[in-house]
C-alpha cells in the first residue's frame, strides 16, 4: 500500500475514533446511573405521601395529569452529586413563582438529557462528571411541611427514567439468615418513616404515646406484589383490623429459624409451603382506608421481637 494510502486510512481510523470516543466516553459506559443524593445509595424513590407519589406516570392535578418524572428521596439540605458526565444548562425553573425550591438544572451527556429540579447547583454551565457534586437539595419541608423530601428528576424527551436510577452495585453473597425482598419495587426492604399517621420503625410510639409498635413497615406500593422473605409453613388468615376493611387481611410463615405475620397484604393462599422469594400475594389498598400514608405491609415477628436486622440484610436474592 503507498505511504500517502496508508497515511489517510490512518487518518481516517483516528478520526471515526475520535468521534465515536466523544460520542461515548469512557466514564460514560454505565447501564445505570450513579448515587444522585448522598443518604441515598440506592435512588429510592418516593413512595405516597399526602401530596401525592413519587413513581413516574403517578397522577398529579386530581387525575387530569400524570407524573413525568422520578422523585428520588432526598434530605433538605443533603449533597447532591451528577448521575452521568454531560453538560450544564440552566437555571431550571419549575415553579416559575420563586419559592424556596424553584431552582435545578439540565445535564445533556451522551445518550441522556434530564432535568434535576429543587437543588441549587454550584453552577449553571461548563463540563461535570458522573460522581462529581452538583450541588445540594433545596429546603422542601419548607414549602411542603410533611412532604418526603425529594429531588425531582425528569427525563428531557419525558420518558421514564425508573431503569436508570438503580446504581450499579454487585450482588452480595449469599448470607445465612438474610430474608429476600418482601415487596416488588422495594429491592432493599425500605422501610417506611414517618407520616401523619405515625412511624414505621420497630418501637415508634403508638396510641398518643401509650403504646409501642411491636412491628417494622416496610414500604410497598398498593396493588404490588409481595414474596416470601424465608421459606416455611404458611397459615392464616391473620386478621389485625377485625373490621373487614379494605387492608384487613394477612398470613403467618413459620419457618426452621423464624415466624412472621404480613398484614395488609393478600396471600395467594393460606396454608402449605412457601420457598423464599416465591410470590406470596398482593399488597391490599392501603390508601382507601388512610388516604396519604406511606403504603406498606406490617411485619411483625410472632415474638415480638424486633425484625429490622434481618430486612436490612434483604437485597432481592433468592435461594
Amino acid at each position: 500500500m503507498p505511504a500517502l494510502s496508508l497515511v489517510t486510512l490512518v487518518s481516517l481510523v483516528s478520526t471515526v475514533f475520535t468521534k465515536q470516543l466523544d460520542a461515548h466516553p469512557p466514564q460514560q459506559q454505565h447501564r445505570h446511573w450513579a448515587q444522585i443524593c448522598s443518604g441515598n445509595p440506592p435512588n429510592r424513590i418516593r413512595g405516597c405521601d399526602r401530596y401525592g407519589c413519587g413513581n413516574f406516570g403517578a397522577d398529579r392535578h386530581s387525575g387530569k395529569g400524570k407524573h413525568v418524572g422520578v422523585d428520588v428521596i432526598c434530605s433538605d439540605g443533603a449533597t447532591v452529586y451528577a448521575p452521568f458526565s454531560g453538560q450544564l444548562s440552566g437555571p431550571i425553573r419549575f415553579f416559575h413563582n420563586g419559592n424556596a425550591i424553584d431552582d435545578g438544572v439540565q445535564i445533556r451527556g451522551s445518550g441522556y438529557c434530564v432535568k434535576l429540579v429543587c437543588i441549587h447547583p454550584i453552577r449553571y454551565h461548563g463540563q461535570i462528571r458522573r460522581g462529581e457534586r452538583l450541588g445540594k437539595m433545596l429546603p422542601m419541608q419548607k414549602v411542603y411541611p410533611g412532604i418526603i423530601s425529594h429531588i425531582h428528576v425528569e427525563n428531557c424527551d419525558h420518558s421514564d427514567p425508573t431503569h436508570l436510577l438503580t446504581p450499579d452495585v454487585p450482588p452480595l453473597p449469599q448470607q445465612d439468615g438474610r430474608w429476600a425482598a418482601v415487596c416488588a419495587g422495594n429491592p432493599t426492604n425500605e422501610i417506611r418513616g414517618c407520616d401523619k399517621y405515625g412511624c414505621g420503625y420497630y418501637g415508634a410510639p403508638r396510641r398518643s404515646g401509650k403504646g409501642k409498635h411491636r412491628a417494622v413497615d416496610v414500604i410497598c406500593a398498593d396493588g404490588a406484589t409481595v414474596y416470601a422473605p424465608f421459606s416455611g409453613q404458611l397459615s392464616g388468615p391473620v386478621k389485625f383490623f377485625h373490621n373487614g376493611n379494605a387492608i384487613d387481611d394477612g398470613v403467618q410463615i413459620r419457618g426452621p429459624e423464624f415466624c412472621v405475620k404480613l398484614l395488609c397484604i393478600h396471600p395467594v393462599r393460606y396454608s402449605g409451603q412457601i420457598s423464599k422469594g416465591q410470590v406470596l400475594g398482593r399488597m391490599l389498598p392501603m390508601q382507601r382506608v388512610f388516604p396519604g400514608i406511606t403504603s406498606h405491609i406490617h411485619i411483625e415477628n410472632c415474638d415480638h421481637s424486633d425484625p429490622t436486622s434481618n430486612l436490612e440484610r434483604g437485597k432481592g436474592q433468592r435461594e
